[in-house]
């Protein structure tokens, strides 16, 4: 089962989360059919999304997280709510490029560089929207300097995917630890130095840890305290009505046109692939309704 923990630790001064996503980022490739770089990407950002989504208080809250560089991939988009339900998708699934300098899979090259755009809906009147330039393009860098440059919080980010032989996901997961205002500077040096210490995501992944035993890990002798373990999964809120609602978006001359053509139509969900069929007499009963 994937799930998320929320701990503090060094007497509230540091906040964490952790996600163990196997199952999440396995779901995504199984309806997008994606390259194994293509899963890496959206793998990475649907497990921040993820734990970025439980950040948020509101019981409607949802953030939306835009990685749009010039890179092959062609742009990749989640959207989170609070409470652990996650979708995504990218621009072209199929993306193949070579493996990077280290023999790892390339996410950096397959975005480009461009910008990061997290878009947070509170229910105000204005969703609250920040834009960052990618640096690395790697997705854990560039939430690290979101953090910093648009929230003002210290932030490490751990993401990562690991591909089995058969391109299946073998494993996906993260953290993202965050210093509160107040924490005192030998805190900090000292989670510094046990961020530089500690291996990758998917090598303790693969070892067999949990997201607590990650956080621990990462927090060393600091007092982790766990307050929350939330399961999180990749789930899809599209349904035939909510496409019948774009539909009546579009023009009579449009609706129209289609309705000439004599054909049935499919129109697909970005987000989790499922395609919805609407035949003509369908079409001509909606051109009533809305027009």
């Amino acid at each position: 089962m994937d799930y998320i923990v929320r701990a503090t630790a060094a007497n509230r001064q540091i906040r964490a989360f952790a996600i163990t996503s196997r199952e999440m980022v396995e779901t995504a490739r199984e309806h997008h059919n994606t390259s194994p770089v293509a899963t890496a990407a959206l793998g990475r950002l649907l497990s921040a999304g993820a734990m970025m989504g439980v950040m948020m208080k509101g019981e409607k809250d949802m953030l939306t997280i835009m990685m749009k560089g010039d890179g092959p991939i062609n742009g990749v988009t989640v959207t989170a709510d609070s409470h652990g339900n996650v979708k995504g998708y990218v621009g072209n699934p199929n993306v193949i490029i070579p493996a990077n300098y280290a023999g790892k899979l390339d996410v950096g090259a397959a975005i480009g560089y461009g910008t990061l755009t997290v878009i947070k809906d509170m229910g105000l009147k204005e969703p609250y929207s920040s834009q960052v330039p990618l640096g690395t393009s790697e997705v854990a860098e560039d939430l690290t300097y979101y953090f910093a440059a648009s929230e003002q919080v210290p932030s490490a980010v751990g993401l990562g995917v690991l591909m089995s032989k058969d391109n299946t996901v073998k494993q996906a997961g993260g953290f993202i630890v965050q210093l509160m205002p107040f924490a005192e500077e030998e805190v900090i040096d000292k989670l510094e130095k046990r961020i530089n210490s500690i291996s990758s995501v998917t090598e303790m992944l693969e070892k067999g840890m949990t997201p607590e035993d990650i956080l621990t890990e990462v927090m060393g002798d600091m007092g982790v305290e766990f307050t929350d373990k939330i399961e999180t999964g990749f789930k899809c809120t599209c349904s035939k009505e909510k496409i019948v609602k774009a539909l009546a978006g579009i023009s009579k001359k449009d609706l129209d046109e289609i309705i000439n053509d004599g054909k049935e139509i499919d129109v697909k969900c970005d987000f989790c692939n499922t395609t919805y069929k609407f035949s003509v007499e369908e079409l001509k009963t909606l051109r009533k309704q809305y027009q």
